[in-house]
C-alpha cells in the first residue's frame, strides 16, 4: 500500500518558550509541495498562542474524513452512471472525553448534499445506499476509533 507524507515545521525563533506563551503556528508541506499554515485550536490554546486563521488538527482531521468519503462517493457514483455536478459537505467534529476520560474525537457526522443531472438520476434509496458504500470503502472511516456517521442532504 502508499505511503503518505507530511512536514511538520515549526521554530522558536525568539519567543521565551519556557513560559508555555509560544506561538502554536506552524507549516505543514504535503507529498504535493502544497504548504498550508496550522496551529492548535484556539478551543485548546487560547489566542494569541494559537492562530484562529490557521487549520487546526481538529479540524484537518474532520475533512480528511469528508475527502475521503466524498472521493469514494464520486467514485461509485461514476462507476453506476450517475452524473454529480456538484458535492457540498458541512462536515462537523465534537470532541469529548472516552472512558478513560482522555479528551477525543467522539464523533465526526457528515452532511453531505449532492447535486445531479442528466437523464439518469439516483432515487433517495439510491444516494443512501451510494453513501453507505462509500463510507465501507473509506480507508480513514476504517482507521479511527470514533464513530464516523453520514447524514446525506437532500433536496426537498
Amino acid at each position: 500500500m502508499g505511503k503518505h507524507t507530511a512536514e511538520l515545521r515549526w521554530t522558536r525563533g525568539d519567543q521565551t518558550f519556557l513560559d508555555n506563551r509560544y506561538s502554536r503556528l506552524h507549516s505543514v508541506r504535503f507529498d504535493g509541495g502544497l504548504e498550508i499554515p496550522m496551529s492548535s485550536s484556539p478551543a485548546v490554546v487560547p489566542v494569541p498562542m494559537s492562530d484562529p486563521a490557521a487549520v487546526d488538527p481538529e479540524e484537518a482531521f474532520v475533512a480528511a474524513l469528508a475527502s475521503c468519503h466524498m472521493l469514494w462517493f464520486l467514485s461509485l457514483a461514476a462507476r453506476d452512471g450517475w452524473r454529480v455536478d456538484s458535492y457540498r459537505d458541512a462536515a462537523a467534529g465534537t470532541m469529548g472525553r472516552d472512558e478513560r476520560n482522555r479528551i477525543v474525537m467522539r464523533e465526526v457526522l457528515l452532511r453531505p448534499e449532492v447535486d445531479f443531472s442528466g437523464d439518469r438520476r439516483p432515487s433517495r434509496e439510491q444516494i443512501e445506499q451510494l453513501h453507505r458504500d462509500a463510507h465501507a470503502e473509506c480507508f480513514l472511516a476504517h482507521s479511527v476509533r470514533c464513530e464516523v456517521r453520514c447524514e446525506p442532504v437532500m433536496e426537498p
